[in-house]
């Protein structure tokens, strides 16, 4: 038994390590052994450094080869499977309670999903179990329309857990607020329209655009009354900010023509310091869960000038001037027009997000007695350039043309998302989170 096990053992193929060690250990001999040859002789090798490192590159050379050789396997493997029919998966193994501080969800990479599956239909959202974290509460969403996308994601992902009547569900909306309404569960999702949290002259009057806008930087009482009573609260508040324009600020009781131009990073500051004031002095952290949603990405470069243009009042308008898409390599393209894949590369960052506006929410949410959980959704949007509504969108109220859609250079939406689409995911993370 022992002979047979031997000779099986010698049959078998020797790992590399093995094989470099024994090449390595052969020659060194012959070098020792040669020296000690030249030793006896009286000649002496001035040439053994050489033949040591000539060794050493063959050794490495070898090594080279056969670790690029299983690089090449591995990527066949990979392409194999992209391009090869599906194949049936084995059962999934048993789900674990998320944890936060122990899973990273701001880092990673955008992988196919090869399912078949209709949206929403995909159970990594379980719509049940959700309606049931939800029975007898109120969630509400808070913020501008990037939030309105999430809102509306979250309402397609538990609707299709509830049946299609009117004595199970229901939709209400005016201009500020829309309640959608399970009435088994006794459970409403709501959406509050406050794009800068605090007040401003154009919350409800969006055509003002935003060179007539003024932010009144200490006020928040007439939006935040509606927050009062919510179980879940989730915020955001960026992209308004980000208009290229200084920001009109004005406090306490002066009128809308007693302002102070302030830069727009300054000005954030002095928004969410007045928001978080509010949540302290309101909230109980008992009764209330409270999110805060990192800025979404824009697709859109800025040009930096000192003045904006001054014919153009919406900060649709105004970034289609300036918009290009070398950040992610694209020479001549127009912003997210036409991109139908992801950026792939690591750790992308492009200049439609801004880091000192993110530092300000941490700096914000860090000194705050409420407890406010921050879901960083910047970086796995920075890489979805391909997901926006682009032309597919609308304008003044109304759909974009075929006229419209034919000059992307203005109408091009770089800024909003597809649904279903990226906002799916961020609910994917509160679902978790939850």
């Amino acid at each position: 038994m022992m002979t047979l096990s031997s000779t099986k053992r010698v049959k078998e193929r020797a790992p590399l390590s093995v094989v470099v060690a024994i090449i390595g250990g052969l020659a060194l001999a012959g070098i020792i052994f040669t020296e000690d040859l030249r030793g006896l002789t009286g000649k002496p090798n001035t040439n053994h450094m050489s033949s040591y490192t000539t060794l050493m590159q063959l050794v490495l050379l070898i090594k080279e080869k056969k670790e690029k050789k299983t690089a090449e396997k591995e990527i066949r493997r990979r392409t194999s499977a992209l391009l090869s029919p599906e194949k049936a998966m084995p059962p999934p193994a048993p789900k674990m309670a998320f944890n936060a501080s122990r899973c990273s969800v701001t880092d990673g990479y955008w992988a196919y999903d090869r399912s078949k599956k209709l949206p929403y239909t995909d159970q990594t959202f379980d719509p049940i179990s959700m309606l049931e974290k939800l029975r007898g509460k109120r969630i509400m969403f808070v913020g501008d329309s990037l939030l309105l996308g999430q809102w509306l994601s979250f309402v397609c992902l538990v609707n299709s857990a509830v049946p299609d009547t009117p004595a199970a569900k229901s939709m209400d909306c005016s201009r500020t607020l829309s309640v959608y309404t399970v009435k088994e569960y006794n459970a409403s999702i709501e959406f509050y329209w406050a794009p800068f949290l605090v007040e401003s002259n154009s919350d409800k009057n969006i055509q003002l655009g935003a060179s007539g806008r003024v932010l009144h930087v200490d006020a928040i009482e007439e939006h935040a009354k509606h927050w009062r009573g919510a179980d879940i609260l989730v915020f955001d508040s960026y992209v308004w900010w980000m208009t290229g324009y200084q920001i009109k600020s004005v406090w306490g009781s002066f009128g809308d023509d007693r302002y102070e131009e302030l830069d727009a990073w300054v000005a954030y500051r002095l928004g969410p310091k007045t928001w978080a004031n509010w949540m302290d002095s309101n909230i109980d952290p008992s009764a209330t869960q409270v999110f805060f949603m990192s800025i979404s990405t824009t697709h859109m470069r800025h040009t930096q000038t000192d003045k904006p243009y001054p014919n153009y009042t919406s900060i649709d308008d105004y970034c289609v001037l300036c918009a290009r898409s070398e950040d992610w390599g694209r020479e001549g393209g127009i912003r997210c027009y036409n991109e139908t894949l992801p950026i792939m590369q690591r750790g992308y960052w492009g200049s439609g997000s801004d880091r000192r506006m993110m530092e300000v929410v941490s700096g914000v949410v860090g000194r705050m007695r409420t407890p406010v959980t921050v879901l960083n959704i910047t970086q796995l949007t920075e890489h979805r350039v391909d997901a926006h509504v682009s032309v597919y969108t609308e304008t003044g109220g109304l759909l974009v043309t075929d006229d419209q859609k034919a000059d992307p250079q203005r109408y091009a939406d770089c800024i909003h998302w597809c649904i279903p689409g990226v906002p799916d995911t961020w609910n994917q993370l509160l679902y978790a989170h939850l």
